[in-house]
């Protein structure tokens, strides 16, 4: 759903959010595995967490191309909030709407097998409804597992997503590209800094679902910095000519990266953070460049690229409360492989695809369509 100003979109860089959001969903699938197991680390497609990443630099790079140069002239501070709620807000509603059905009917089970109550869930609901972040081990968390969104956990990106969107409405947008350069570069050091000295502690960048210090500054720059880049990108950007086959080089390029098996060892230096700040400063900005550059050539793969992007974002907000359930089943059942589990894995990346189609046919389109007449 557009407005009636909207820009045409890269048909490639939609296509590849829905290849990253498909990703995540195999991730987290094996991200059970390592769970339930209580694994140090995920036996397959161990950087999929990157997606995120991605996720923040093709963000920073539409935004930028949709909106840079309208401020000022058919653009205001509300009407730009008023058009990211509505593309956004309306998902997060229903992911948590779906979080919630999903914890109910597992009898309201948490992670340490006691049972939270109705009141507190209806709670959490509310609050991730209206994008509240809880802390760990208040009454509202409900599953216990100490993420910020108990009931969609991968909501957290979304509230840094927010967060990022006000800051270019009150401050990204009136830097200079040359102030904006330099801002992304003490970025991109920091963030280097933060992933090759391992701040987390958990060995990767993975950091920013709960509440506290690491996971908090870890968040912020996980997306200011990849952030900051796609928008810079879009201002200097200029197409490579002649790009062939950029859609599925491109998607090849994310499948690889993200199956790279996790990095050990390495000092003073993670050998992990190395690999991951390679990736977001240096690899995404050159698939994102590449997609932006190449078109699609015929009418079938520009029915896919034009599917996965409109899928992407409804996957991604609602899968995760389909594993919940999934990490549930392989605790009970003491099964810690895919090789056990693969035909209700398979259901479970399946019915989410299904699920997300569903709630953007017959909920996200029509809602969005309704909202767009208090935006233009």
């Amino acid at each position: 759903m557009t407005f009636s100003d909207s820009k045409p979109h890269y048909a490639l860089l939609d296509g590849l959010r829905g290849v990253a959001a498909l990703l995540v969903v195999w991730y987290h699938v094996f991200e059970g595995f390592q769970f339930a197991g209580n694994k140090p680390v995920i036996d397959f497609i161990n950087h999929g967490y990157l997606a995120v990443d991605f996720f923040f630099i093709l963000s920073g790079f539409v935004i930028g191309y949709a909106y840079d140069d309208r401020w000022g002239k058919s653009l205001t501070m509300g009407g730009f909030f008023r058009r990211r709620l509505i593309r956004l807000h309306p998902m997060v509603v229903m992911g948590a709407v779906i979080g919630a059905v999903s914890f109910l009917l597992t009898g309201m089970e948490r992670w340490d097998s006691s049972h939270s109550t109705l009141l507190l869930t209806f709670a959490a609901l509310l609050c991730s409804c209206l994008m509240i972040p809880a802390l760990p081990g208040m009454p509202r968390e409900v599953r216990g597992n100490g993420e910020m969104f108990p009931l969609n956990g991968p909501c957290w990106s979304l509230f840094f997503e927010y967060i990022g969107n006000m800051l270019y409405a009150l401050v990204i947008h009136r830097l200079s590209t040359r102030a904006l350069a330099w801002l992304s570069a003490l970025l991109c050091c920091t963030l280097t800094w933060f992933a090759v000295t391992n701040q987390s502690g958990y060995g990767s960048i993975g950091v920013g679902w709960t509440i506290d210090t690491t996971n908090v500054i870890g968040g912020t720059l996980r997306m200011l910095c990849p952030f900051t880049l796609g928008v810079l990108m879009s201002r200097v950007f200029k197409p490579i000519k002649n790009v062939k086959g950029a859609f599925w080089t491109c998607a090849i390029l994310l499948l690889v990266l993200f199956h790279v098996p996790y990095l050990d060892g390495g000092k003073p230096f993670s050998l992990n953070g190395i690999f991951e700040a390679v990736c977001i400063i240096c690899v995404f900005p050159i698939i994102v460049w590449l997609a932006a550059s190449g078109k699609t050539t015929d009418n079938t793969s520009q029915r896919i690229c034009r599917f996965l992007g409109d899928i992407s974002f409804p996957l991604y907000i609602v899968h995760y409360p389909l594993m919940y359930a999934f990490y549930m089943w392989l605790i009970k059942n003491q099964l810690y492989t895919f090789t056990e589990t693969w035909p209700l894995a398979l259901v479970t990346v399946a019915s989410s695809v299904c699920i997300a189609w569903l709630c953007l046919k017959l909920y996200d389109e029509p809602v969005r369509k309704w909202l767009r007449r208090f935006a233009e």
